[in-house]
């Protein structure tokens, strides 16, 4: 006995466009976007014989992450922004986080695993940075925004074996640093300012190599591991390679709260000669839609 409706569901295998089509992946369309707060106090009695120092602490972010595929391409969108101040009792306000960073990038699918892409990146901070004495209120301005930035133009294959993590290779990437404030340099360790030349606002380097390699997972129930390292090789200075990494550890309380373990490491011989390491740990509240 044959249905209508079966008929209608048949598939001629023979046919290689039909076939083709049963063995692609479906086309798709993601979003995520996430905003929260963290908020750190700490108070104490003038006769408390432990010592201590009055501060409070506020820090915002703002994370937003699309992706959308159809047929055998996919465009990817991810912005990620933080900004955060401290305040100890006797001293001004200072800044403990701030990152602007935006990528987009379109790929082309060659196979399941690899593909054809072209993006740009965007990295960069919100406001003034600043160097203090370690005896006083004294400051000096070290950085700002677009003061650096840097913007990153690159075209290459990717290699993604899991949905959660890709690998991009991209020989002759094009990397812009902007330095716009053209006295910065007077602060810079030893007058670097951060590659640019003095007097400059930007320097193009083209890359021998660069490569980002990008994870973002949930390795445990409401526990989101990511983290995005990036490595940059000129043509001009092979040897004098530049790596950033950026990680971050989200664990959920509740559907509201969330702890939050973010580190940045950075070797970059146009910012100093030494490894930067930077760290953070909060509590606070998160809103994702």
């Amino acid at each position: 006995m044959t249905f209508p409706a079966a008929s209608q569901n048949k598939v001629d295998l023979s046919n290689s466009i039909a076939s083709g089509r049963l063995k692609a992946a479906k086309d798709t369309a993601w979003r995520k976007i996430e905003f929260g707060a963290n908020l750190n106090q700490g108070s104490f009695s003038s006769n408390w014989t432990g010592g201590g120092v009055n501060s409070i602490a506020l820090g915002l972010f703002l994370n937003a992450l699309s992706e959308k595929k159809v047929g055998k391409n996919s465009w990817r969108n991810d912005f990620q922004g933080q900004y955060g101040i401290v305040r100890n009792k006797g001293q001004q306000s200072r800044k403990n986080v701030d990152r602007i960073f935006f990528d987009t990038k379109y790929n082309r699918e060659l196979t399941s695993k690899w593909s054809l892409f072209a993006n740009v990146n965007f990295l960069s901070q919100f406001g003034s940075g600043y160097e203090y004495s370690d005896t006083s209120d004294v400051k000096r301005k070290v950085s700002g925004i677009l003061s650096p930035a840097y913007l990153t133009e690159a075209i290459g294959i990717e290699y993604r074996p899991v949905p959660y993590f890709f690998i991009d290779l991209a020989p002759g990437a094009l990397r812009q640093t902007i330095v716009v404030d053209k006295d910065l340099y007077v602060n810079t360790p030893d007058q670097k300012n951060y590659g640019v030349p003095i007097g400059k606002r930007v320097r193009t380097e083209a890359a021998l190599i660069q490569l980002v390699a990008n994870f973002d997972k949930d390795i445990a129930k409401d526990v989101n591991l990511k983290f995005r390292y990036l490595m940059f090789s000129s043509f001009k200075h092979p040897l004098n390679i530049d790596n950033r990494l950026d990680a971050q550890l989200t664990a959920k309380i509740n559907k509201y709260v969330n702890v939050n373990l973010g580190a940045i490491m950075v070797y970059d011989e146009d910012q100093s000669n030494k490894i930067q390491f930077a760290q953070a740990l909060s509590i606070g509240f998160l809103f994702a839609f």
